[in-house]
């Protein structure tokens, strides 16, 4: 079975055998032209998310299972009650990236098409919402102009607040692999922090955060000054002398003190994109994510457009969308500022919609997006929302705020594939979704093409699609006829048709040749890229090779830009800025990830990475735990040393929520400053303070059931398998905490009491293990592989018990943090291959597996060789 993977938005297409109900074999596809057959780790483990563990698998009104038609009248009838008393604006939807493009179609219909209003927003809003806007000012439409075979053509490739090692794994082996063929493509990246995609650069431009539409408008500036400017552009193009002159400020002197920067390098990277044919520029959230994140967008977009490298093999300005089917949802008008098929609130864009479906309620402005739509739901006046797998109480801005107000709200409705969720939690109505594996449909990638994800397993209990929830309910509120779909690919040649109605190649997204498609040739259906129409019947690699645009004049738009910074102040109260992004292994909230063992083995808690100056000036070292305040909100996290963090600010990752630790919740530290263009959230920075937590005791904890400890200053989970470890920390005794947290009467109970200097027990019954607890001043070095695995072959002789009660193997070495998560392959087996002479990635390939299958963990062994030889050199002199 070929299908496609639910994470990033690279879109890979995957080949999975079954192995009974709730197992599969995850390979990647060799034939899909998005990965030719490459996984990352996370999607090289979707086979072990399919267990129904934690799966939300039947209806649930007021906490209370119940029959579907019982939860999708309540549904209904709360619905249609508060639009009769209040009427459509005080109902919305908030939908997800991770929906299929058929889910999101009929989402869209019904609230837009037939409740009314246009309050339906998407978490998209987070990550793409700057990017779209930026596209539709310059091109006149939402329309990527690259693919990914631009990186086997490209001379220079810039990559732009986008930390692809980590975020999207297998592009970025691509690149890589490209530039192994061709060692003279040069790779600049331009980002705060020196990241993991740092390790194929030629040049990394370490700037000030969210100063990078500075670097741009001064690059439009040098090609102004340089004969720089395509000349067959201008008829092509109408802002040209506005922009030049918004742009002559900003000389070399004048970027390099903005974005703090060494003049030598701000010119080396301006001569590089002036001098290479081919450029190739790509971006992620560190330019979305920003208070002027649509400016940025239209900086690297204005230098694209000037110097004509658009539209051709290896060039064009290409944003990495950060969801599988942000995308799709973009097609369908999942945004509120955006009807279905690209098209907007115009008059006559609203008339032709209302003809397609045939209603007389078609939404006539553009709705709350996300940020606007909670504080909406705040204040009270939006009355309902029906959230769809998503979650919205860790990812938005101020999440206690958001979390206030969905508790709060008159009617909330939650589909999900997970039981326990911070947003679940607030669900008045619970609907089981179906999830990876059951779903049946399509998505779009961050190159426009669309491939099929197709259903493969049984779904979990009485879960069910999204859109067929959604059509339910319209047709319980009276709308049947619009919504008497039986198949998902009735759905898909309804969004094609509507795609191509009345077109005329005046919309970007034309998949009109994709209407007439049978079930079994939608089933059927191969990875394409749009426009798919009858001028393009095989679909379209790049756009703008003609220097056609979707302006009605034809012309693309340069923008003239006044470069700003983040709007965060510093202050002595709050003195540091903080970065939040994503880290290899995991995926948004871990709803999904945080399921699997093995991708919890790389990092398993919450962190804050520090410049080691930064740590010692507030008196921190590797290992201790901190607290970060803001004005919103204060988490905790493990502090880890990062030369190549900038001092004066820390990063923290996005993913831990109050599911996997009670303090590492990042985002309800993060201001709602929004883009005023895009409404994209400004999550990339926030003012902070730090200070260091000094609990009298750390330590771990396995056991098998999952648990919310109480009374304790911290904890973090990490499903092993078989067990749940947790990370805790605490006051007063380890011991007397533990005997007030468990009974263990009953138990045999070994245990080791140093007193102040540390406990240890491990608590049996019937020759199986039951408990494992190591504390200590500071957090005890354990095997922690070594102890979970006791669990399921238990310890027999007595030298085997009393090594477990150390936390340390009687024979073996242990294996210490786990840096490939493909193999699991710790850091002591590299430490000593290396020592033994493995001095190259290939060489440790070769004699432990690591980086051998998905590439994540490269520039780590890199990194790890290093610093080996440097200490090894060290050592002999």
């Amino acid at each position: 079975m070929k299908t496609t993977c639910p994470y990033c938005g690279v879109g890979c297409g995957v080949s999975v055998t079954p192995q009974g109900d709730q197992s599969a074999r995850v390979e990647g596809d060799g034939d899909h032209p998005a990965n030719f057959g490459r996984l990352c780790v996370k999607g090289a483990a979707l086979g072990e998310t399919l267990q129904h563990t934690g799966r939300l698998r039947w209806p649930q009104v007021g906490g209370q299972r119940v029959s579907w038609d019982a939860a999708l009248d309540a549904a209904a009838e709360g619905l249609k009650r508060i639009i009769d008393q209040h009427g459509p604006q005080a109902v919305a939807f908030y939908a997800s990236g991770q929906l299929l493009t058929e889910d999101y179609y009929v989402a869209n219909k019904l609230m837009k098409g037939f409740i009314g209003a246009a309050n339906i927003d998407t978490n998209s809003r987070l990550c793409m919402a700057s990017a779209v806007a930026g596209y539709k000012r310059a091109f006149g439409a939402d329309a990527v102009p690259c693919c990914y075979e631009d990186f086997d053509h490209a001379d220079l490739v810039v990559l732009v607040g986008s930390n692809a090692a980590w975020a999207h794994p297998v592009a970025y082996r691509r690149l890589e692999q490209a530039k192994q063929r061709r060692p003279e493509m040069k790779i600049v990246v331009i980002d705060p922090r020196r990241t993991a995609t740092c390790d194929i650069a030629d040049l990394h431009l370490a700037l000030r955060p969210g100063s990078d539409s500075a670097l741009f408008t001064g690059l439009v500036n040098f090609l102004a000054h340089h004969q720089g400017i395509d000349e067959t552009m201008r008829p092509y193009m109408e802002g040209l002398e506005e922009t030049l002159s918004a742009s002559r400020p900003w000389d070399k002197e004048a970027v390099a003190a903005w974005c703090q920067l060494e003049p030598d390098n701000v010119t080396t990277f301006w001569q590089w994109f002036l001098n290479q044919p081919r450029v190739l520029t790509l971006w992620c959230m560190g330019i979305n994510q920003s208070a002027s994140g649509t400016d940025s967008n239209n900086a690297i977009i204005n230098a694209h457009l000037l110097s004509g490298k658009i539209g051709a093999p290896g060039c064009g300005p290409f944003s990495l969308t950060g969801q599988p089917n942000a995308m799709g949802g973009r097609e369908v008008g999942g945004l509120a500022n955006q009807l279905a098929a690209h098209m907007g609130f115009s008059e006559a864009e609203c008339d032709r919609l209302q003809r397609f479906w045939g209603s007389d309620r078609v939404a006539r402005q553009p709705g709350l997006t996300a940020v606007a739509l909670f504080e909406a739901i705040a204040r009270g006046e939006v009355k309902a929302v029906w959230i769809m797998g998503t979650n919205p109480a860790v990812s938005m801005p101020q999440g206690n705020r958001v979390a206030q107000a969905l508790a709060n709200c008159e009617l909330v409705i939650v589909s999900e594939v997970t039981e326990q969720s911070d947003t679940a939690a607030f669900a008045d109505i619970l609907l089981p979704a179906q999830g990876w594996g059951e779903k049946n449909g399509t998505v779009t990638n961050s190159e426009r093409r669309i491939s099929r994800q197709r259903a493969f397993v049984a779904p979990a209990g009485e879960a069910r699609p999204d859109w067929w929830m959604l059509a339910q309910v319209a047709q319980r509120l009276g709308y049947g006829d619009a919504f008497a779909w039986r198949h998902p690919a009735a759905i898909f040649r309804e969004h094609a048709a509507l795609s191509g109605f009345e077109n005329n190649g005046q919309r970007a997204f034309d998949i009109s040749a994709l209407a007439s498609l049978s079930d079994t040739q939608w089933e059927d259906l191969q990875p394409v890229q749009w426009p798919v129409n009858a001028s393009a019947p095989q679909g379209t690699a790049r756009l703008f090779a003609d220097r056609h645009f979707f302006y009605p004049d034809g012309k693309a738009r340069l923008l003239p830009l006044d470069p700003r910074l983040p709007q965060v102040a510093l202050s002595r109260h709050y003195p540091l800025l903080m970065n939040t992004g994503r880290i290899r292994d995991q995926w948004h909230t871990m709803t999904r990830t945080g399921s699997v063992p093995r991708l919890m083995q790389h990092i398993d808690e919450p962190f804050i990475a520090l410049h080691p100056q930064e740590a010692q000036r507030y008196g921190l070292r590797s290992g201790d735990l901190a607290r970060v305040q803001s004005a919103h909100g204060w988490l905790v996290g493990r502090v880890t040393l990062d030369s190549g963090q900038p001092t004066g600010s820390l990063f923290v990752p996005m993913h831990w929520n109050r599911q996997f630790s009670a303090q590492g919740h990042v985002d309800a530290l993060v201001a709602a400053r929004c883009c005023p263009i895009s409404g994209q959230p400004e999550l990339k920075q926030t003012a902070v303070r730090l200070q260091a937590l000094h609990p009298a005791w750390q330590g771990w904890l396995w056991q098998p059931a999952r648990i919310t400890p109480q009374q304790v200053s911290y904890w973090a989970r990490a499903p092993q398998a078989g067990v749940q470890r947790y990370t805790l920390a605490g006051k007063g005794s380890p011991q007397a905490w533990l005997e007030a947290q468990f009974a263990l009467a009953g138990m045999q109970l070994q245990y080791a009491d140093a007193g102040a200097a540390g406990y240890r027990l491990l608590a049996w019954r019937d020759g199986a293990l039951q408990l494992a607890f190591y504390a200590a001043p500071t957090l005890p070095v354990i095997d922690r592989a070594w102890v979970a695995q006791a669990f399921s072959t238990p310890p027999q002789s007595a030298e085997e018990r009393h090594a477990l009660l150390a936390g340390q193997p009687a024979q073996g070495v242990p294996q210490g943090r786990i840096v490939c998560s493909c193999y699991g392959v710790g850091e002591q087996a590299i430490l000593q291959a290396v020592a033994e002479g493995c001095r190259t990635p290939a060489a440790l390939g070769a004699a432990l597996k690591c980086g051998t299958n998905c590439g994540s963990c490269l520039p780590e062994l890199r990194q790890i060789i290093v610093t080996q030889q440097v200490e090894m050199a060290g050592e002999e002199s």
